[in-house]
């Protein structure tokens, strides 16, 4: 009986359970992307329907994943969330304190910007958002903390901005609407970089070796 029951998962028998198990997250991949592409374009509310066609799955496969729309919201915002956070340290890697710093606010702008009706779900009073907020502060304020104090440290931006600041007024920045919403927002978000250079304190030049 023991014999048996190993091999029921073990060898050949556990190659098939592996597939079903990639393809499930393949198909759980693309209904992500695929909301948060129909999401940008038509808002939360977008039909399910598109969704699935836009990712290459059936309904049934989508409800099966995702049995509510509001499982569905969440689980884009929170992968676009970490993924945002994620490229905090990406870009504090490859460019120059300062420079990651407005890259990344850029970045932060675009992700507000395609989340239309979400502030809306949000305050809907379904509890699978209610976490949300807490996710979004324990993701971004650690990222956008260690960008702040890198360019303050190298004496490109003031010291005295705190990260949770900063994240409230980008997204106001960021509800601007009409045609020219998205250049407003960017106008203003340079506007407030600026801002953040002002008063900037130059490191201090450590004394050379004694004559």
């Amino acid at each position: 009986m023991v014999t048996e029951k190993l091999e029921e998962t073990t060898g050949e028998a556990a190659t098939p359970r592996r597939a079903i198990r990639a393809d499930a997250q393949r198909n759980e991949d693309a209904v992500l992307e695929a909301a948060k592409e129909v999401f940008a374009a038509s808002g939360v509310d977008a039909p399910v329907r598109e969704i699935a066609a836009r990712a290459g799955v059936g309904v049934g496969t989508l409800y099966r994943r995702f049995p509510n729309r509001s499982d569905l919201v969440a689980a884009v915002f929170r992968r676009e969330v970490d993924a945002s956070a994620v490229e905090a340290a990406t870009l504090a890697a490859a460019h120059p304190p300062g420079e990651a710093l407005c890259l990344w606010l850029r970045r932060y702008t675009r992700f507000i910007a395609t989340k239309k009706g979400l502030a809306a779900a949000l305050h809907s009073g379904d509890p699978v958002f209610e976490a949300l907020p807490a996710y979004f502060r324990e993701k971004f304020e650690p990222a956008l903390t260690s960008l702040l104090e890198a360019a303050a440290a190298g004496g490109e931006i003031r010291g005295d901005v705190a990260a949770y600041d900063l994240l409230r007024a980008v997204g106001n920045l960021s509800v601007a609407s009409g045609e020219e919403g998205d250049q407003h927002t960017q106008r203003m978000l340079e506007l407030l970089i600026d801002g953040l250079r002002f008063g900037a304190a130059k490191p201090q030049k450590q004394p050379g070796p004694p004559a």
